[in-house]
């Protein structure tokens, strides 16, 4: 049993003003394996008070002084490493291996990341007498999404804290415990009262009130686009600048030439990887016809070898949708599939045969569609669960067009055997990161998408950018 009954503020953990407390479930199980607190207006209230009165220090630190910082807090995260991993296991199911081999290692580098980048950073241009600087933007509100619990703080808190600003950390409902760990490995690497503050509560509640806030500068928000309209309308009357990173369908073109094993590979780790809730995840395949049968025998096969169960098994490779709802949801878009005529070649509705406690929990079947046309909604809407939609082209040209063919432009993948051709085609498509091949995530460059993935970019020297204003002073003679 975990409990997160506390909140972080002013460099001081605090309980919250009413007290209120909600239960939190396991989802391999369905049982409540903990509870929270949660904040209220008055809370955040305090925290950007003391976020405020930070700023004015934490602002004029130099950029030695902040990349020391940075690099203080990455060795602290490296060393809670093990820690990290199990609370992100225990909040979003992520299986123990995955939790180890990608949450914590994408989430612990992005503050070396952002010390090197800064480092490389001109912050002051001179032009004639003309100095152009480009100083912190503020207080900053950061909202997190539970899919990537420990990756999104670390990448928000890193690039804001290199700009120098100061910050009020609002982690989803669904995955506090990670939110917790890195308010302590913050407070043991000495980054002063006041530069970050951890809120714990509900969107509704917690992230209205910083929307709106008259003194929070910036919101920099993951999550879901009619959420983001809610956050950029309230924020609007302040005139606040808002970054957001929201849905994908990302496509994943297979060129004609294209090693089938790679593409396999590609379509499992990236497309059911993290039990399909990634943001970026590769949920529309592209098939060249005349290799569409080859594929999916391939992909059946490598699907039928996946373990699903058990997250601190070491050998599981997908674990739990994250709660009951997201269940409900994603059970909901099989079904759609299946009544709009795609052709389902393996999963399917329900859950899988699994023993003991873990018959309650979230699991779904990963779920391959096979005939799926790019107007269905399983090809146009973000399903966030482990569903796969195959799709037939004919021509190149044909899979560019329907891998545009989206309102969304996260992420894009292209397999190919030829390094030119895969990447011509990567130039081609409407999206903020494309990988090539079985590439690994490059996580010192930009994150971001087009159209309605959102505006901004994260990570690195692009990341850091969206928290800095740019002043020009004239006449400079001295």
């Amino acid at each position: 049993m975990r409990n997160a009954d506390q909140l972080y503020i002013n460099g001081e953990w605090t309980p919250p003003v009413d007290g209120t407390v909600q239960e939190l479930t396991d989802p391999a199980t369905g049982h409540v394996n903990g509870r929270m607190v949660l904040g209220s207006g008055a809370d955040v209230d305090r925290a950007v008070r003391a976020a405020r009165e930070a700023f004015g220090a934490f602002s004029a630190t130099t950029v030695a002084e902040r990349i020391e910082l940075l690099e203080a807090i990455g060795a602290e995260y490296a060393r809670r490493a093990e820690d990290m991993a199990q609370a992100v296991t225990a909040e979003l199911g992520s299986p123990i291996s995955l939790s180890r081999t990608l949450h914590v290692p994408a989430a612990q580098p992005q503050f070396h990341h952002a010390a090197q980048a800064l480092g490389r950073m001109e912050l002051v241009d001179r032009r004639g007498t003309t100095w152009v600087r480009r100083e912190p933007i503020g207080v900053c509100a950061l909202i997190t999404p539970w899919n990537y619990p420990a990756l999104q703080p670390a990448g928000k808190v890193a690039s804001a804290l290199a700009a120098g600003c100061t910050v009020v950390l609002k982690p989803a409902q669904a995955g506090p415990y990670s939110a917790l760990l890195l308010a302590e490995i913050l407070d043991a690497a000495g980054v002063p009262a006041g530069v970050f503050n951890l809120v714990l509560g509900r969107g509704s509640v917690v992230g209205d009130v910083l929307n709106a806030h008259p003194d929070i500068d910036m919101i920099s928000f993951t999550g879901s686009g009619p959420v983001a309209e809610g956050v950029s309308a309230a924020a609007a009357p302040t005139a606040k600048r808002v970054l957001t990173e929201l849905g994908g369908k990302s496509p994943q073109i297979i060129l004609p030439d294209a090693d089938l094993d790679v593409a396999v590979e590609t379509a499992v780790l990236y497309g059911l990887g993290n039990s399909g809730q990634t943001c970026g995840a590769a949920s529309r395949t592209l098939v060249p016809r005349e290799r569409l049968d080859a594929f999916l025998d391939a992909l059946t096969v490598r699907v039928a070898g996946l373990k699903v169960g058990d997250p601190q098994a070491e050998d599981t490779f997908m674990g739990p949708v994250v709660s009951a709802s997201q269940w409900d949801t994603v059970q909901g878009y099989i079904r759609k599939g299946i009544d709009a005529g795609a052709r389902l070649v393996t999963g399917g509705p329900g859950k899988p045969d699994l023993p003991g406690p873990l018959k309650d929990g979230h699991f779904v079947r990963p779920t391959v569609f096979a005939d799926v046309t790019n107007d269905m909604a399983i090809a146009r809407e973000e399903i966030f669960g482990p569903v796969l939609s195959v799709i037939a082209y004919d021509t190149v040209e044909d899979a560019i067009r329907i891998a545009n063919d989206s309102p969304f432009g996260l992420c894009g993948y292209v397999t190919s055997t030829n390094p030119a051709r895969a990447r011509a085609v990567a130039e081609r498509m409407r999206t903020g990161y494309v990988l090539i091949n079985d590439a690994d995530f490059d996580f010192n460059t930009s994150w971001g998408g087009y159209k309605q993935s959102g505006n901004g970019r994260e990570w690195a020297d692009f990341g850091i950018s969206e928290y800095l204003e740019t002043k020009s002073i004239v006449g400079v003679t001295s």
